[in-house]
């Protein structure tokens, strides 16, 4: 038997929604055997005290032996957290899972993680692996469980040390990138959002670990396995969350199966069949689409349902 890898979950004030991410892991198979190392970062300012503290005291009444728990004095902000957390585990572990407070699980969440790790793991054109699809329909006759995008994901991912440790969160390129049409136009394949973010991140308006990343596996060709029905359902999207006053366009069917084997292609090909789904989903007219969706779910004509 392979060695599994350990979960990394990264909390701030929801006590809530963390309660629902480790009750869904529970469930897993796998979790009694799983290391799972939580990150709690400090509060902002007085105005978030009484919940860090609420989670803090929470985690602290967890009887658990598989649970390590790491409470940081001062304030990263969640782009240095998942940064310096997941390169201190992964020094230690060469692979690790990720999570955040707002991602519950399928009860194969940790087979198919760790299958798909072990899986690709001596693959350098695969980067990561992620737990989270849009919604996508496969063919008829499509035989795998998984395919793979040039895009990556944040929401329940893995990946290696000899990956990880490549990533230039500087992007020290960036100014000669955005001298270069076709590779801004190639960059977008991953979706019509992903110059805009980058751009964002550089001049400073949004602090974006993952952008910084998606672009990594843009400039090294590398690739993110999906799955083909998703092992990730995002919570966040409650009265209590960040995006609760946003449209929930990311609903995604999740795996309610007991499959506990997957099929892997050996072979890395991004198929056109998916492509063109995962596109039409990132691209301005869905996104525009959404926009106004959102619009009218805060007027109260459309509904919000996480399901």
């Amino acid at each position: 038997m392979y060695t599994l890898a350990p979960v990394i979950i990264f909390t701030y004030k929801r006590i809530g929604s963390l309660k629902l991410v480790l009750e869904s892991l529970n469930k897993c198979a796998l979790i009694e055997r799983t290391e799972i190392i939580i990150f709690s970062d400090a509060a902002k300012g007085n105005g978030d005290e009484q919940e860090v503290s609420a989670v803090r005291n929470y985690l602290i009444g967890i009887e658990s032996p598989n649970i390590k728990l790491n409470f940081s004095e001062e304030n990263y902000g969640l782009a240095k957290s998942i940064i310096g957390g997941v390169t201190k585990i992964l020094n230690q572990y060469h692979k690790v899972i990720v999570l955040e407070d707002d991602l519950t699980v399928s009860t194969n969440f940790l087979i198919y993680m760790n299958n798909a790790l072990d899986h690709y793991q001596n693959n350098s054109n695969i980067f990561s692996i992620a737990g989270y699809s849009v919604p996508i329909t496969a063919p008829d006759d499509y035989p795998y469980d998984v395919y793979f995008f040039l895009r990556a994901s944040s929401w329940g991912w893995a990946t290696w040390n000899d990956r990880w440790t490549t990533i230039d969160w500087e992007v020290n390129d960036y100014e000669e990138f955005i001298k270069n049409k076709d590779r801004i136009k190639a960059f977008n394949e991953g979706g019509s959002d992903m110059f805009n973010m980058l751009k964002k991140q550089m001049n400073g308006k949004i602090n974006s670990w993952a952008i910084r990343w998606c672009y990594h596996q843009f400039r090294t060709k590398s690739l993110t396995v999906y799955p083909v029905v998703s092992k990730i359902k995002n919570i966040g999207f409650s009265e209590m969350a960040t995006h609760s006053n946003v449209y929930n366009r990311y609903k995604t069917l999740l795996d309610t199966g007991n499959t506990l084997h997957f099929n892997f292609p050996s072979t890395a090909i991004v198929d056109q069949h998916f492509t063109v789904q995962f596109q039409h989903f990132y691209s301005i007219r869905t996104r525009f689409i959404n926009k106004i969706r959102t619009l009218l779910y805060k007027v109260g004509f459309i509904s919000n349902k996480n399901d």
